[in-house]
């Protein structure tokens, strides 16, 4: 079959959206990126973002995409009426939601358990307190695949896995479905499954193929591994706004600040930092990032100890909602302080590796590094360094990832 096949990725990070083009060959097409205007709390950035690129997209490629998945920032909870549109402003992945007022899940005891166990809930409640039981609850990505659809009452299982999603159970906790606000829950699709076609309107409005699949997503960081095509025997780092490490594992690990998500017939478990670039990007420029790096020796130790938090809070290697950030004193020298800024988070990759390997893990035989900070040779060795292990770089984007995904799907209906 000559013809050609293409199938569309969309990846929402934390400070805008990535979309990529593959062919039938998982080789890459097209690539283009987006900054949010106004930021990740504005639900509409996300969606003109998503118009901009994909009109950009040339037509000889646009006009044979059979296919599209989403991924996006895991934990990024919004509320939306019964016809999609947004009420309020999102609520990240990195706020903390410690102050609800009143008692809205079955007992005190019940939401206490409930907030610390899985943090999208605490959202999830100040969403009702905010804008009542009438809404729906849905993560970026679920909400972005639900406009391309028109129809917004699905909602992919691992990025509602925060939500309180027992992937073993099939079915969200008892306290969550006895609440008045059970129905602002979306129906739980698997990842990688068909959850729809492009509406006609969402068709015409982008350009796109009348009978284009959606695909259900993933998160972003699930998305950055598979675009690394790792090994079983290999950890991945993903070095974005924050720091998520992944291993595939044979079964699940329970245990609080841990994550584990189905991704074909095996299990990938981890844990998400909310330290990562972000916290960089709180001091210095990328130019800045790039020169002040050249300056750092990275054999050598800084002298400083950092907590490189861009707030309080922290999830993993840690759970601690009331971490607080180290970030001073600041030397006079900017490149010390970007060295001792990089070590603090290496050091915080080595004791999430440590914390996994404690679990019951083995340790990687090697580290695939993907995200901007990747990039960055000093702090690669900084991290060889510290960590022990050794680190490979792999420049592929969560885009191609979640774009691969939806590949997979299609290629399992029928051969192309």
């Amino acid at each position: 079959m000559n013809k050609k096949i293409f199938v569309l990725g969309i990846d929402l990070g934390t400070s805008g959206v990535r979309i990529a083009v593959l062919d039938k060959n998982y080789s890459l097409e097209y690539f283009a990126s987006s900054e949010y205007k106004e930021g990740l709390e504005n639900c509409e950035d996300w969606k003109h973002c998503c118009i901009n690129l994909i009109k950009q997209i040339p037509f000889k490629i646009k006009n044979n995409i059979v296919a599209c998945s989403v991924d996006g920032t895991s934990g990024t909870l919004m509320g939306c009426d019964y016809k999609g549109k947004s009420v309020g402003k999102a609520l990240p992945y990195f706020k903390q939601c410690l102050t609800i007022k009143g008692n809205v899940i079955t007992s005190l005891t019940s939401q206490e358990e409930l907030f610390k166990r899985y943090e999208s809930i605490s959202k999830a409640v100040q969403l009702i307190n905010e804008h009542g039981v009438n809404i729906l609850l849905r993560h970026q990505a679920d909400w972005i695949s639900g406009w391309l659809l028109n129809n917004w009452s699905s909602g992919e299982e691992g990025n509602n896995l925060k939500l309180g999603w027992d992937l073993l159970k099939e079915s969200w906790p008892i306290q969550l479905i006895n609440t008045s606000w059970t129905n602002a829950l979306p129906k739980i699709v698997p990842s990688g499954s068909l959850m729809g076609i492009i509406s006609p309107n969402r068709s015409i409005e982008l350009e796109l193929p009348r009978g284009l699949k959606i695909i259900a997503g993933t998160t972003d960081s699930n998305a950055a591994v598979l675009a690394t095509d790792a090994k079983s025997s290999e950890g991945i780092t993903v070095l974005g706004s924050t720091i998520v490490l992944k291993r595939y594992t044979n079964n699940p690990i329970a245990h609080l600040g841990i994550t584990n998500h189905k991704v074909g017939d095996k299990w990938l478990t981890g844990g998400s930092s909310n330290a990562g670039c972000a916290v960089l990007k709180q001091f210095f420029s990328d130019h800045d990032l790039v020169e002040l790096s050249r300056q750092i020796n990275p054999e050598s130790n800084s002298g400083l100890s950092f907590m490189p938090l861009p707030s309080r809070g922290e999830r993993f290697p840690v759970n601690d909602p009331y971490l607080e950030p180290i970030l001073n004193p600041r030397p006079i020298s900017d490149s010390l302080f970007l060295h001792g800024l990089l070590e603090g988070l290496a050091k915080i990759e080595a004791q999430g590796w440590e914390k996994l390997c404690k679990l019951g893990l083995k340790p990687p035989s090697k580290i695939i590094s993907i995200g901007g900070g990747s990039n960055n040779p000093q702090w690669r060795r900084i991290r060889e360094r510290l960590i022990g292990i050794p680190i490979r770089t792999c420049s592929k984007q969560p885009a191609e990832g979640v774009a691969r995904l939806a590949l997979n799907a299609i290629q399992k209906q029928s051969k192309i």
